[in-house]
């Protein structure tokens, strides 16, 4: 637990940076989006319990709505805070709205659940956000005491992010989020290796040798087929046994490892890297050492550029240790 607390303390640290929230926002566009306003607006209450939730009912209302109770005496029956589905995205949705953070246990006595104030919070589909373990609970709950009175910022927040996708995207979507996998694995980053003849790249596939050629011969011990490596930058075709055995593992995990699997292969574009995080073979320096390992041989040959390398770096580091910790946090001991 020593160490996951480290690890949940260096990614906060690493995303409270302010040179760091516009590249943290969004991996794929790399722009956020600041012009999102929060109004509050009276609704009547939607449910009978307390809770914190998200609404995507319009796209293009990013209002906030506070759901208040008709008195003192129903107010932990009836109230509620429903956000807008941008809160999954890097927009800032609005000011923090409550004041004191606490986790409780579920009322089945199964799962543990995070509370805003007197609210409950939950996912986008408006379920109990039930987390399967306590230490995951304070982890996600310290992400939203770390968030500052004048905004919530959901990009400061991966561990939440992740529980929503474990909690509800897997469940729904599990065949197709192993198809997308299983489509980008004969092009994967550690089957694809620079040519040992040029002179421009001899140096570089000295080093991948030095460093992918262990990871491959786990691979192989781990599945029981050797994997074939490519000089091509497009791969190639993996024997069918190694790509059945893959498949079959990614079949056999549960929803939380199968979020964190998707989050790291995304972010390291190698699905044998997230894998071995996931397995344990690979620590979380290894990872992002074997994900940058041509780029930072550029740097060291040509040069750090501020603003550029050092940003991908520190978003690179919070995606895969956040997938990692999250991971970890949600088995049960």
């Amino acid at each position: 637990m020593a160490n996951l607390h480290s690890l949940i303390t260096k990614s906060l640290k690493s995303i409270k940076s302010k040179t760091l929230l516009i590249p943290l926002s969004s991996s794929l566009s790399r722009s956020v989006r600041h012009s999102t306003s929060a109004t509050h607006h009276q609704q009547p209450p939607a449910s009978a319990d307390s809770s914190f939730t998200f609404s995507s009912n319009d796209d293009k209302n990013q209002s906030i709505y506070v759901k208040g109770p008709a008195s003192m005496s129903d107010r932990r029956s009836s109230s509620s805070v429903t956000m807008p589905m941008s809160f999954m995205t890097g927009s800032i949705v609005g000011k923090r709205f409550y004041k004191k953070v606490t986790t409780r246990e579920a009322e089945d006595g199964i799962g543990w659940m995070v509370m805003l104030d007197y609210r409950t919070l939950k996912t986008p589909s408006k379920k109990p956000l039930k987390l399967p373990t306590l230490a995951l609970a304070k982890a996600i709950a310290a992400e939203w005491e770390y968030q500052q009175t004048d905004g919530i910022r959901p990009f400061t927040m991966p561990l939440m992010k992740l529980a929503c996708t474990a909690l509800e995207r897997v469940p729904l979507t599990r065949p197709k989020i192993i198809e997308h996998l299983m489509r980008k694995f004969n092009q994967d980053l550690v089957f694809c290796q620079a040519p040992a003849d040029n002179d421009l790249t001899t140096h570089v596939h000295d080093r991948q040798v030095e460093k992918l050629n262990p990871l491959l011969s786990w691979v192989e011990l781990e599945f029981g087929f050797k994997p074939v490596v490519y000089s091509s930058f497009f791969g190639g075709k993996q024997e069918d046994g190694l790509v059945k055995a893959v498949e079959n593992l990614l079949k056999r995990s549960d929803d939380c490892e199968l979020a964190a699997i998707d989050a790291i292969a995304a972010a390291a574009h190698s699905l044998v890297i997230a894998i071995a995080v996931v397995r344990d073979k690979l620590q979380i320096e290894e990872a992002i050492e074997l994900i940058r390992l041509e780029e930072d041989f550029q740097v060291e040959r040509w040069g750090l550029v501020e603003g550029g390398h050092d940003v991908d770096i520190a978003d690179l580091r919070v995606q895969v240790s956040s997938a990692a910790v999250f991971l970890g946090l949600s088995r049960r001991t």
